[in-house]
């Protein structure tokens, strides 16, 4: 079950890449006025949520601890990084407020997944 998990957590972990990259990949658009959600970036925090489901269900399954207020808060996050990916999706240009407010939350997200223990 072990290597279950940890194939898991290494697609929880391209799903971050994938999420992340796509808004560095922008930032230089995002200056220009130019940025927009790319398809990786949904498809990205889509891996992210379904991985990390996956993880809580397989952890708890094995009697490890979870922490389900760490949990929570990372999962809305996750839903508001969602929201703004999907419902701008489409859109040519997105606002540079929106774009750096998913970069963000994923950059908090990652930092809450890694500082607290």
């Amino acid at each position: 079950m072990d290597v279950l998990i940890n194939v898991f957590v290494a697609l929880h972990v391209i799903g971050i890449a994938a999420l992340l990259g796509g808004f560095l990949f922008q930032t230089k658009a995002m200056r220009a006025g130019e940025a927009r959600m790319l398809p990786g970036m949904l498809h990205g925090a889509l891996t992210m949520l379904v991985t990390g489901i996956c993880l809580v269900g397989l952890n708890q399954a094995e009697d490890h601890e979870v922490n389900n207020l760490k949990i929570g808060i990372k999962l809305a996050l996750l839903v508001v990084i969602l929201g703004l990916v999907y419902v701008k999706r489409d859109d040519a240009r997105v606002p540079a407020s929106v774009m750096g407010t998913v970069g963000l939350l994923t950059v908090v997200n990652i930092f809450i997944a890694t500082l607290w223990t």
